[in-house]
């Protein structure tokens, strides 16, 4: 199937198609520049990047010795951003995030006053690593850096550092002493990254990059007041024909007890419960972001269903039924993009037409 749009309202103006085609040359000079330290994985890093661009937060989820923790630290030195690590543990309080007061005294005058001694979390980037290994009161810390962007110590509120970002990761093997993200938490994420292991290829290569005495430095590729342009130069993308009925159509799909009745049966089967509105909004400014990093100048279906996984994947939550037959959301993912319909002709040929392509009357 074709993804160029027969048209596009809004086009974009000059100005950011010189931009958009900026960010696509950059994107390459910044994969040139990563590959210097980090082997492959150039799935994980455009998906980070999608996060960054799209203003959003990444859970990164694999096993232990995949260089996560590289990649993010490379990753804000290659854009120029200032960055922080937590190591989350169960003895971690809120304050050794945020920050704390304190009492400091004036000697010139004897007063004594509280100072606010700012956390790691005033950072542009910052990495919680392992974050299910620390408490709940200690995870709720994030939700008010994440979403508003601003921290409250004492009743007073600080603005943290803009771009801002939290990239977490999260070990999938050891789930004993863990504190597992509650749903809530989890919607935060824009992105659920998975982090797989390398290739044969690849990991020959770790070797010979690890156990030698070359050590690789990275360029600065963008800055801050770059990445904050690219972001308001993404929401500009325009959809191509059918996208956005297509990405809630998507997210919607994903829901038991709809009123619709073209619930498929694999959902009505193994889906507890299915995707919020924040999946269609995070499904169109995800594929915004790729569309730009690939100096595209309208968001098709093509972008759509390349993050949808990302997107859906920590939204889904599977029943006892998937579990036994061993499927995860993954593979219920690539059934809903197999079944979705893309636009009314198509629904038309499958004998569904979905309620956001039918005319207002006809619903």
């Amino acid at each position: 199937m074709s993804d160029a749009p027969d048209s596009v309202s809004a086009p974009l103006p000059d100005r950011d198609l010189a931009a958009i085609q900026r960010l696509g040359e950059a994107y390459q000079s910044l994969r040139a520049e990563m590959s210097k330290v980090i082997v492959g994985q150039g799935q994980v890093l455009e998906e980070l990047l999608i996060a960054i661009f799209a203003r959003g937060h990444c859970l990164l989820v694999g096993v232990p010795g995949l260089a996560k923790t590289l990649m993010i630290h490379t990753l804000a030195d290659a854009l120029n951003l200032s960055f922080s690590r937590v190591q989350f543990t169960p003895d971690l309080m809120p304050a050794d995030i945020t920050g704390t007061e304190v009492i400091q005294e004036d000697k010139a005058t004897g007063l004594r006053q509280f100072k606010f001694l700012r956390g790691p979390i005033f950072a542009n980037i910052v990495l919680a690593d392992e974050i299910n290994r620390t408490p709940p009161k200690t995870q709720a810390a994030l939700l008010e850096a994440m979403q508003e962007r601003q921290v409250t110590v004492g009743g007073e509120r600080h603005r943290l550092p803009d771009p801002f970002f939290v990239l977490a990761t999260q070990n999938p093997i050891e789930q004993e002493g863990t504190y597992p993200l509650p749903e809530a938490q989890l919607d935060r994420f824009m992105l659920n990254i998975a982090v797989d292991y390398p290739t044969e290829e690849e990991e020959v290569r770790i070797v010979e990059l690890t156990t030698s005495t070359f050590k690789a430095t990275v360029g600065k590729i963008f800055s801050g007041a770059d990445i904050l342009e690219f972001q308001e130069i993404v929401r500009r993308v325009p959809p191509a024909p059918y996208a956005n009925e297509y990405a809630v159509r998507l997210a919607r799909t994903t829901r038991r007890g709809r009123t619709e009745s073209d619930e498929p049966d694999f959902i009505r089967d193994y889906v507890s419960w299915g995707a919020g509105p924040r999946a269609s909004q995070y499904l169109m400014l995800a594929a915004k972001a790729r569309a730009a990093l690939h100096g595209k100048t309208f968001a098709g279906i093509d972008d759509i269903r390349a993050v949808a996984a990302p997107v859906l994947r920590h939204r889904i939550v599977t029943n006892f039924n998937a579990e036994a037959d061993g499927l995860r959301p993954d593979d219920l993912i690539n059934r809903l993009i197999e079944t979705v319909p893309v636009n009314p002709s198509e629904a038309a040929q499958s004998g569904r037409i979905p309620p956001v392509f039918r005319p207002a009357g006809a619903r």
